[in-house]
């Protein structure tokens, strides 16, 4: 069963490094926003997709009321978590499959693609080591992604 355990893991790593930046939102919300932080919660509780909140942090940050290089910075990081967002997306919404010791292993997308008069669906890739690298690397790029946050969090006077 070791590659099942090491793929489990490594996606659960991811979906804690995410979460955990993510909820950095709330701030970006409150410094973009000039508001407070029970108010920023409110907002990013109410978008109730990853899409939605990089949304609305990528439209705020191109308004006049935030500063030039607060746009970029903000703009840089957003552009960073939508690259990393495909692979979570990927290993939150498909069917794992393994032999019976738990090796060759594979994911099954859960999505259907339309081509013309043509449907495919359930695209099945392999879980190599080159996948398991990805993962890991997507885990240590949404991990400086956050440092980056609590830069700029804190280099915009929110102690948290």
């Amino acid at each position: 069963m070791a590659r099942i355990d090491d793929v489990l893991r490594l996606v659960g790593q991811l979906n804690y490094v995410w979460t955990n930046t993510e909820s950095l939102f709330i701030y970006l919300i409150e410094i973009m926003t000039k508001t407070n932080k029970e108010a920023s919660i409110v907002i990013f509780l109410t978008l109730n997709t990853t899409r939605a909140r990089i949304d609305l942090l990528e439209r705020l940050s191109k308004t006049s009321a935030v500063p030039k290089e607060m746009q970029s910075e903000v703009g840089s990081l957003m552009s960073q978590l939508k690259k990393e967002a495909k692979l979570r997306n990927k290993y939150n919404h498909c069917i794992y499959s393994f032999d019976e010791n738990g090796e060759f292993g594979t994911t099954q997308l859960m999505r259907i693609a339309e081509f013309n008069n043509n449907m495919k669906y359930g695209k099945v890739e392999s879980l190599d080591d080159d996948e398991i690298r990805r993962i890991q690397s997507a885990i240590t790029s949404v991990t400086e992604v956050n440092k980056a946050m609590w830069r700029f969090i804190r280099g915009n006077g929110i102690v948290a």
